[in-house]
């Protein structure tokens, strides 16, 4: 990874992106850690994403974040991609290594991270994902490697989910990963991961009774599927700002090679801000 780049400037590329918090979380980050860096927001016409990163590049700019609805259109620029993006099919962070611009993905870990972080564990249990878009093609490969003993996807279109739980069977050490149609019949989980655009799940409310519930959407207040959970009785219900800024924590280590260690104050401090609800953790 780079290391130290100094000056090292950097930016948020997507459309919309006058809501983001990054800028605010990356300037705390630089604080916290003594790195001289830059982050800037880059709004780009949604069909000039590449003329948008070349305007960026040519200004000097060493690595950036990609944003709705840019991530595939990076998976697809970028001359390398690491692992985790690989995986993904998409692209959040990326980064310049030897002369070559790398993409990498780092919503996966950063929601991995933030379970950890509250005392979820995924190992051994039942996990239910509700959506087979890019919000969950994102985390699945890090669910994989806290090894759960199933994970459930379910979605309103049943092939859908099911050609992404065959994606990620052939990943080695693959738990059981299964597909199911949303219906009226509840459905056992020990944590239910919401990872669609609508506000409200297509699900038996009787599901959410006992488990734990996690909006990848993120916001300062609880969002609707949060209060839909506890009104049908989760044990918990937390959205993704956790997660916002454990991924952002990532990349910012990608691109400097320092990581923030105190994440939670930030978190903390968004928790007393009012923003917009987001959707499906976009930057």
């Amino acid at each position: 990874m780079p290391k130290n780049l100094s000056p090292c400037r950097l930016a948020l590329i997507g459309n919309p992106v006058a809501h983001s918090l990054s800028p605010l979380i990356h300037r705390e980050f630089a604080r916290q850690t003594g790195q001289a860096v830059t982050y800037e927001v880059r709004c780009v016409p949604l069909k000039c994403f590449v003329e948008g990163v070349q305007a960026f590049v040519d200004e000097g700019g060493v690595g950036f974040n990609v944003t709705i609805p840019f991530k595939e259109e990076a998976y697809r620029w970028v001359t390398r991609l690491t692992e985790r993006a690989r995986i993904a099919q998409a692209v959040n962070t990326v980064f310049l290594k030897d002369g070559l611009w790398w993409g990498d993905n780092t919503d996966g870990v950063g929601f991995v991270r933030d379970l950890a972080y509250v005392g979820i564990s995924i190992c051994n249990q039942r996990v239910l994902i509700l959506g087979a878009g890019g919000a969950a093609r994102g985390i699945i490969s890090a669910l994989l490697l806290e090894n759960p003993k199933e994970i459930v996807i379910a979605n309103r279109t049943f092939e859908k989910g099911e050609a992404l739980a065959v994606y990620f069977q052939r990943m080695k050490g693959a738990c059981s990963i299964r597909a199911v149609a949303i219906s009226k019949n509840p459905l056992i989980a020990d944590l239910i991961i919401h990872a669609t655009s609508q506000e409200l799940p297509l699900l038996a409310p009787k599901s959410c009774r006992g488990t734990g519930c996690y909006d990848l959407a993120y916001s300062t207040q609880e969002t609707p599927f949060q209060k839909w959970a506890v009104q049908n009785g989760a044990a918990n219900a937390l959205n993704g700002l956790g997660m916002l800024v454990e991924q952002a924590a990532e990349s910012f280590f990608i691109w400097t090679g320092v990581r923030p260690k105190d994440t939670r104050s930030m978190i903390a401090r968004l928790l007393t801000m009012p923003s917009p609800q987001l959707k499906n953790n976009s930057m």
